[in-house]
């Protein structure tokens, strides 16, 4: 698989250095800050609260001051005892900067990207303004004539962190999310000339027709305005009509029609560049101004669906906070970027902010690598108030406006909305973009947050409104994301009104906590939500959701093995909206893990090819035919890997071939005879031995007691158990090489035989009633892991995996190192302890005594100890079986922060035999010492 992020990284940076205007006149950009949290300037700086409080320093800007040593950290309402305290956190700013006297004449614009959260802003002791109220929105001052031109000139800035507004607060200071102060986005200053626009509102069809408002400033009669396209290369496309304006008039509307457009989706992310041009009475040019822009055209049909450019789309996205573990809300243009490649490596198409206006950069990210979003109005669960808000909604859309990835507004989130403010959008967006209630059934689409998978009559998927839950599968620790999606997706896609859904959250909110030695904090059990670590660490869950929202769907990777009378042809079903299969690369492999002439696994492709890509149209199926050689059976794994048109991996499956078990069986040597017998009693043990391995099983129970090697013990013991009923000895035999134990109870059969001086065979075998469900199936031993360092192993991985999270592990060859990973608390991954499927081979790196287990039987989960849960794990948690050590034919599922397992569908309940009952087999071969070492 070819590393695609340099080559999508030069194309963003391609395209934003071609899409930059060079000629002039346009608005001069002059920052006074640095430009992102990788690129600050020292400001002169005091904070009366908190760390280092009622000292003037300095800090960089833009970033939050918690997170540069100053302040205290708040959490949500964590505040409350001491919210006088933190109602008065006042940080002052002072920077100056020069103006040049070619600057006279011209307009001067101080714009701040958002600030923390009522800010007053003076320049040369001068009020720029009114006090903003709002720590998420870009606001801007004229201060053209508070300039001392050809001078130094002195900015001054008063943050509070709390507002004096109330309705402010309570949409944005008690909100579930960390609360920093500070000017944590860009300030920069716009230099433009005395007749200029101000900015342009547009709506451009996927048929190549647009229509641009254009505000101005500093109109004279006989001026004209006209508005142009260009492609990425900056070959013009075609132009409005030149529109004459009248004196003081400040909006112009432009209409046009471009030919042969290449229309913007998030599959095909085209974008154009959109230039207008301000031109006097002798055609003058006075002002040019651009806009980075996409055709397209969006449809809510109601009881139907969602339409991008005519054709049915279904949303697959996450919840995103702007956030960063050591700079909080600062963010940078490299972050954003990475961000959304990681949501498009999940095979995402859309993401929702939360609960707020993200950064720009974000935005521009979204529209150049194509990412639909949910842009929202914040308000956690509490509105504004109608006297701030419509401000808000102003700075909100007027902003952001002109981006084709931002297909609906979020007007606040679970109550937080004020419906006063649903109209006050369509007053600054010519597309008339549907505003969303999340959280509630608003304009057609039940957006409900954390369902039941099986809701009430006339609701949800028993109702007749479109369904996109707008929060979903709330993750927490290693529960939810992936674990309950595969049954509510197969739900959503196959249900006429299904529209999408957006996972709560993408990386989980922790910090570094500069007062606590460096640690990452992330709130108890309130931020470890996200799919990735706050580092971007990728759980488990990154995969399962990248094998569910696979834009390819192959209805053969539901079963693991392939017949030897397989074909090579697989049936495809295309889940793309605007991709042909024609434009995808397939290639396969051959891969050899199993050895005649060594008794150890080993990883070999063996054979590849390309595949010639069917044509295959969106929503339809179609064939694979893959050209295998003809003794491609006797390798042991085919893998099919697909890349789409960007050379990204959007899906990678991998069958062992029928016969592996035997293949792996045939490691084992077969029984040899010692003289005499080695299988002896004693009063109440079996003693099996050959050479230096001695093993003893408790002639009472059939468990084994102690197995040991050349003198040294083995950790392994007490075992097999049922993990699911108790059972009693009822007879046994013994042979020369073995014993056989017969029971009562869930427990049938149990038979130990001795190999040979390495290797000792269990047989094993139990039953369970077909009228009781059961969390697991299965025999446990103990062992102790004080000693365990790793473990290499043949099987699916590298991840573990649960009832309700079996997609998004392959079978490879793993290794990993222990580790006692809290997932969402410490970021190990992937965890060494918990299930893994489908193990047929396992060695564990112990430095007493390692311990080879060769499992020929099929479909084995291998339990690995048991993981240390969080202190408050909520639903997460789960009954881990006893023992240590385990073979276990069915396993549980996990919850999600607020719903047990069982809530999320079939995949999330107890497993269950057939009727009348069902009896399980197993044979695992345990092998004392380096699995290399000389026979």
């Amino acid at each position: 698989m070819k590393n695609t992020l340099p080559i999508l990284l030069s194309l963003f940076t391609l395209y934003t250095l071609q899409s930059k205007p060079i000629d002039i006149p346009e608005t001069q950009t002059v920052y006074l800050s640095g430009t992102g949290s990788d690129d600050t300037v020292e400001w002169e700086f005091k904070v009366n609260g908190g760390r280092r409080s009622g000292e003037w320093s300095t800090i960089p800007v833009p970033s939050n001051w918690e997170m540069q040593g100053f302040g205290t950290y708040h959490y949500w309402k964590d505040w409350g005892e001491e919210e006088e305290e933190a109602s008065d956190t006042i940080a002052q700013y002072r920077h100056c900067f020069d103006v040049p006297s070619e600057w006279n004449g011209n307009q001067v614009e101080i714009v701040f990207g958002a600030a923390m959260t009522d800010c007053e802003v003076f320049i040369n002791g001068q009020s720029a303004g009114p006090k903003h109220q709002g720590g998420f929105y870009q606001f801007s001052y004229d201060i053209t004539d508070l300039l001392l031109t050809g001078e130094s000139n002195l900015l001054e800035v008063t943050v509070h962190k709390f507002s004096e507004n109330l309705s402010v607060n309570e949409a944005e200071r008690e909100a579930d999310y960390w609360l920093f102060g500070g000017i944590y986005r860009p300030v920069w200053l716009n230099i433009s000339p005395p007749s200029s626009i101000q900015r342009m509102a547009v709506d451009a069809k996927a048929d190549g027709t647009f229509s641009v408002d254009a505000f101005m400033k500093g109109i004279d009669s006989g001026f004209s305005i006209v508005a142009s396209v260009y492609n990425q290369q900056g070959k013009q496309l075609g132009s409005s009509d030149p529109v004459l304006l009248t004196a003081d008039q400040k909006k112009a509307s432009l209409t046009g029609q471009i030919d042969g457009i290449k229309p913007w989706s998030a599959e095909w992310p085209n974008l154009y560049r959109l230039e207008l041009i301000l031109q006097d009475e002798n055609a003058a040019v006075l002002h040019r101004f651009n806009e980075t822009i996409g055709f397209r055209t969006l449809e809510l049909r109601e009881s139907d669906g969602f339409y991008v450019n005519g054709e049915k789309v279904i949303l697959k996205g996450s919840n995103r906070h702007s956030f960063w573990p050591t700079t909080g809300r600062a963010t940078n243009k490299s972050l954003s970027v990475a961000d959304v490649l990681l949501m498009k490596e999940m095979n995402m198409n859309a993401v929702r902010m939360s609960h707020y206006p993200p950064d720009p950069h974000f935005l521009d990210a979204c529209d150049r690598l194509g990412l639909y979003v949910l842009d929202e109005l914040g308000g956690w669960q509490k509105a504004y108030d109608s006297e701030v808000g419509p401000k808000l909604v102003k700075e909100t859309v007027i902003r952001d406006v002109n981006h084709p990835s931002i297909i609906f507004w979020d007007n606040g989130n679970e109550g937080g909305w004020n419906t006063d403010l649903d109209d006050d959008f369509a007053l600054w967006d010519p597309q008339q973009r549907t505003v969303l209630h999340p959280w509630n059934l608003f304009n057609g689409i039940n957006t409900t947050h954390y369902e039941d998978f099986d809701s009430g009559p006339n609701w949800f998927f028993h109702g007749e409104d479109l369904i996109m839950p707008t929060e979903f599968l709330h993750g927490l620790y290693d529960g939810g994301h992936g674990a309950g999606l595969n049954d509510w997706w197969n739900r959503i896609l196959n249900h006429p009104l299904g529209l999408g859904g957006f996972l709560w959250a993408f990386a989980d909110e922790g910090i570094v906590r500069e007062d606590q030695g460096g640690k990452i904090d992330v709130a108890g059990n309130r931020a470890p939500d996200g799919i990735v670590g706050p580092f971007r660490e990728k759980e488990a869950s990154f995969y399962t959701i990248k094998e569910i929202w696979a834009p390819i769907y192959c209805p053969r990777s539901e079963v693991d093995t392939l017949p030897a009378t397989f074909d090579g042809s697989l049936e495809l079903e295309n889940r793309y909206d605007f991709t042909n299969t024609a434009q995808l690369h397939f290639e396969w492999n051959l891969i050899q893990c199993i050895s005649d002439s060594t008794p150890e696994p080993m990883w070999q492709t063996v054979a590849s090819g390309i595949v010639v890509a069917p044509s295959i149209e969106p929503g339809l199926k179609g064939d694979l035919q893959l050209t295998l050689p003809d003794d491609w059976a006797r390798a042991d794994v085919l893998e099919l890997v697909i890349e789409d048109p960007y050379q990204r991996e959007i899906y990678r499956r991998r069958w062992t071939i029928r016969g592996i078990e035997e293949k792996v069986a045939q490691w084992i040597p077969e029984t040899t005879s010692n003289s005499g017998n080695r299988a002896s009693s004693t009063e109440h043990s079996i003693l099996l031995t050959a050479g230096d391995l001695r093993v003893e099983i408790d002639s009472q129970t059939g468990l084994l007691k102690q197995i040991s090697k050349s003198g040294i013990v083995s950790v392994l013991n007490n075992g097999p158990i049922s993990v699911s009923g108790e059972s009693e000895v009822q007879s046994m035999e013994i042979d020369p090489d073995g014993v056989t134990f017969h029971y009562t109870g869930s427990l049938r059969k149990v038979r130990w035989q001795i190999i040979d001086e390495n290797w000792l065979k269990l047989d094993y075998a139990y039953h369970h009633r077909g009228d009781e469900r059961y969390d697991y199936f299965g025999v446990t031993f103990n062992y102790d892991e004080s000693t365990v360092k790793g473990i290499r192993w043949l099987g699916k991985g590298p991840y573990r995996v649960w009832k309700n999270r079996e997609k998004g592990v392959e079978f490879g060859l793993w290794e990993k190192q222990f580790n006692d990973t809290i997932t969402g608390m410490s970021w190990q991954y992937p965890e060494f302890k918990g299930f893994h499927e489908d193990v047929i081979y396992a060695q564990l790196n112990d430095s007493k005594l390692p311990l080879t287990m060769v499992i020929p039987s099929p479909d084995i989960n291998l339990r690995l100890f048991t993981p240390t849960e969080a202190n408050e794990p909520r639903k997460t948690h789960v009954d881990f079986p006893p023992g240590d050590l385990s073979f276990m034919h069915a396993i549980a599922p996990i919850g999600t922060k607020f719903k047990e397992a069982w809530q999320h569908g079939p995949e999330g309940r107890k497993s269950w035999a057939h009727r009348g009952g069902q009896t399980f087999n197993g044979t695992v071969y345990f092998k004392l010492g380096a699995i290399d070492e000389k026979e």
